[in-house]
């Protein structure tokens, strides 16, 4: 609605009588308000696997038990016989569909047509991508009992807590398929802290995980204990003040361990993820990543218009969810 009588437009009759004969002052830009980056995301998708087809499209021989058996001997180099022994089983994955629909209606074209400020359609199509990515994150950091949708990292990085079977392997009767799962007692998330469970994933399965996932205010409480610490030394002869970008302060990522730590502003506070990313990734199908079908006619409903969809069929995977870790229950900044 046109706000008459402020700056320089008149109000009352002779606002109405300008609005009628002059045209808006445009900016030819669309302003998204309604939603986030995510890291996660992005980096998921930037190193996405291929999949195909099949029942279980993404199937991987994981090893639970032992093959052999080692055995101490003497001089006389005995040994007892050896037995076969079972020990591998698969972990099942299907992908899952996501469907963006795209509406074009027939009239629209005809009333936008060399007089659109923003294509309506053009804006649509931008939007599925935003929506697309919104979707994934939000199912990503918080899914586990929908199987239509991604599972995501709270049912891969558990312990049978939220998801007793993954990937078709039973939690409860494979303690090599739990994670570390950690409460941390409603305390503040600090450098030692964080590196008490760096060092606890490492003693699960000897191995460092990747990166860190925070919200965004929990991020910052961990950053509050790096920031304390900060020393600003100054050259002889120069000063802050002829340094053309000041002096550098805080960071991106918070390094722990030689962990990074990020933020995510999916991420639900007070938690963090210790993520492995050799045993963590997202699979795409690779006829259908992001794929758009193309418009279609509507008229056999009945109706003048088109319809397009972007379809996606992926899933997270985790294949070795005790190189990852989850710990709840942190103190975090209200932002």
């Amino acid at each position: 609605m046109p706000q008459l009588g402020t700056g320089i437009m008149p109000s009352g009759a002779a606002g109405t009588e300008v609005q009628y004969v002059t045209r808006r002052a445009f900016v030819p830009k669309m302003i998204v308000q309604i939603y986030n980056c995510s890291p996660f995301v992005a980096a998921a998708i930037a190193n996405a696997q291929p999949a195909s087809g099949g029942v279980s499209s993404v199937t991987v021989p994981v090893q639970g038990a032992s093959f052999v058996n080692s055995q101490w001997t003497d001089y006389s180099g005995t040994f007892n016989q050896p037995s076969v022994q079972q020990g591998i089983q698969n972990a099942e994955y299907n992908l899952k569909a996501l469907v963006v629909p795209i509406p074009f209606q027939g009239m629209e074209y005809a009333v936008q047509k060399d007089h659109a400020i923003i294509p309506l359609i053009e804006a649509r199509m931008n939007d599925a991508t935003n929506n697309a990515c919104d979707a994934i994150g939000t199912a990503l950091y918080n899914n586990t009992g929908n199987n239509q949708q991604l599972i995501g990292l709270p049912g891969a990085i558990d312990d049978s807590t939220n998801l007793a079977t993954y990937g078709g392997i039973s939690r409860t009767s494979n303690a090599f398929w739990k994670s570390k799962v950690y409460n941390a007692g409603a305390t503040n998330p600090t450098r030692a802290l964080v590196m008490q469970y760096i060092s606890g994933t490492f003693k699960n399965c000897g191995e460092l995980p990747s990166f860190g996932l925070m919200g965004v205010g929990t991020w910052q409480t961990l950053a509050n204990d790096f920031l304390g610490q900060e020393v600003f030394n100054v050259s002889p002869g120069s000063a802050f003040d002829s340094e053309s970008n000041g002096p550098r302060s805080a960071f991106r990522a918070l390094m722990v361990a030689g962990v990074p730590i990020y933020c995510d502003p999916y991420c639900p506070e007070g938690i963090l993820y210790l993520v492995n990313s050799n045993y963590v990734a997202m699979y795409i199908h690779e006829n259908a990543a992001f794929t758009f079908s193309g418009f279609q006619s509507t008229i056999p409903n009945y109706q003048i218009g088109y319809l397009g969809i972007v379809l996606a069929l992926m899933e997270l995977v985790c294949v070795k969810p005790k190189a990852n870790t989850r710990v709840s229950n942190f103190t975090y900044v209200t932002l």
